[in-house]
């Protein structure tokens, strides 16, 4: 009888946790479907596209216009008298421009700009992926806990049913009171309704990873019983924080628009420079022999030369896009500063929680075991009548409540080393994998 409620919950927990996916492949089936990284990834896309965009204002352009105009003229001679004259002839003429800037210095900066923002924008997808392997990984162990909670509210029943007959025969034998067997069935009620909350959490919980995922997910893998985690390396905060500061997504991203930005400035204040451009043009122009006068010409041209032009006032508009910019350099270095204190803070919170979450597994594994001798302990006594049926109650619910508080504490722990990761910007597929290979 003894050995009877450890298998009773292994056999739960077995039940709920059939081989199936895993959080690597449930990890790939959301970057091929959810929404929210399609989008990033349009957005690397578009993002990327800056480039050639800021090249095309250091190479040249070329433009072709053509025209065709008919042309119908009176006039009137008076030469020896007046004679009307009707002119009726066509016009045709195509002309070719090449432009080649040779001193825009507004369109090199733009083409800095543009390469800080190829950078932002990649930098702005590493922090979709992350995000996305977070979000992925918490639906993932959302559902996790919520079996646990599920195959405990279980186990629990039955070994409060296990205690609810056994208090109604010792009852029936006279050697208990009533008072047990209430006691026993107010727990199996309680129990049955937590039941039914934790079905209903689990269904929840599922239909959450299924809009990342796109499809039902069914028999999760769970961490392997047993399993011994990892601290972080290195195992310095100190370390941790620096990483974050200098290397996580969002600062990057907001690292790439405070160079943008300081740009900008440069960029504002080349209004005030001259531009020097070559310009080279082919044109051909031709025109029909006029129906009185029968004479119709032909012409070639080309032309090359330099153009130099200066601005000299632009009614106060240059100077006012200076000092709007120079405004939005100090905005953007104040947003980069916030960025790098956030990303700080998150470190922090994250390898706490990860140093918390393993101290506290340790804790609930001594609990455990202590939780399952009380448990011995206070049947074998009510067994010989020194322990009442409340007391197995009670022994029984911790244990089973110190059960599901150590799943959690894993999961926990799991979850801040992810987003430890996140905030030093060096999480990816490997770190998923690395979990992947404690589920069994």
């Amino acid at each position: 009888m003894k050995k009877a409620l450890p298998l009773i919950i292994t056999g739960c927990f077995a039940a709920g946790l059939a081989h199936g996916a895993d959080l690597l492949g449930v990890y790939r089936d959301a970057v091929a479907y959810d929404a929210q990284f399609a989008a990033a990834r349009a957005t690397l896309a578009a993002g990327q596209e800056k480039l050639p965009q800021g090249r095309s204002g250091l190479l040249p352009t070329i433009g072709l216009s053509a025209s065709t105009t008919w042309n119908e003229v009176d006039s009137t001679r008076r030469v020896n008298g007046a004679t009307a004259v009707n002119t009726q002839y066509n016009n045709n003429g195509w002309t070719v421009q090449l432009t080649q800037p040779l001193f825009r210095w507004q369109n090199w900066v733009s083409y800095t700009q543009a390469e800080l923002a190829v950078a932002q924008a990649e930098a702005q997808f590493v922090a979709a992926r992350q995000d996305l392997i977070v979000r992925v990984a918490q639906a993932y162990f959302d559902i996790l806990l919520a079996q646990d909670t599920l195959a405990t509210a279980k186990a629990q029943k039955i070994a409060i049913t296990e205690q609810l007959e056994s208090a109604k025969r010792n009852f029936e034998v006279g050697t208990t009171t009533i008072t047990d067997t209430h006691e026993a069935q107010a727990r199996f009620d309680l129990t049955s309704a937590q039941e039914i909350a934790a079905d209903n959490d689990l269904a929840v919980k599922r239909q959450a990873l299924r809009s990342l995922i796109g499809k039902e997910p069914e028999g999760l893998k769970n961490l392997r019983n047993g399993v011994q985690l990892a601290g972080p390396q290195p195992a310095d905060i100190g370390k941790w924080v620096e990483l974050a500061e200098s290397g996580g997504a969002t600062v990057l991203i907001y690292q790439a628009l405070q160079e943008i930005a300081q740009r900008e400035v440069e960029k504002q204040r080349a209004g005030h420079y001259p531009t020097l451009d070559l310009v080279a043009t082919r044109g051909r122009s031709s025109a029909t022999n006029s129906t009185t006068l029968g004479v119709g010409s032909d012409s070639n041209s080309s032309t090359i030369g330099v153009q130099l032009a200066i601005p000299l006032f632009a009614g106060g508009a240059t100077v006012s896009k200076d000092r709007e910019a120079v405004a939005l350099k100090e905005k953007a270095a104040a947003d980069l500063d916030n960025a790098r204190r956030t990303a700080a803070l998150n470190a922090r919170q994250a390898y706490l929680g990860v140093s918390s979450g393993l101290a506290q597994v340790k804790a609930y594994e001594a609990a455990i075991t202590s939780s399952q001798s009380a448990v011995d302990s206070n049947k074998l006594g009510y067994e010989v009548g020194v322990r009442i049926n409340i007391d197995v109650l009670n022994a029984q619910s911790q244990l089973f409540d110190t059960r599901q508080k150590l799943a959690k504490a894993r999961l926990d722990t799991l979850g801040a080393l992810l987003k430890l990761k996140a905030a030093a910007g060096t999480l990816g597929e490997e770190d998923v994998a690395a979990i992947n290979a404690l589920l069994d």
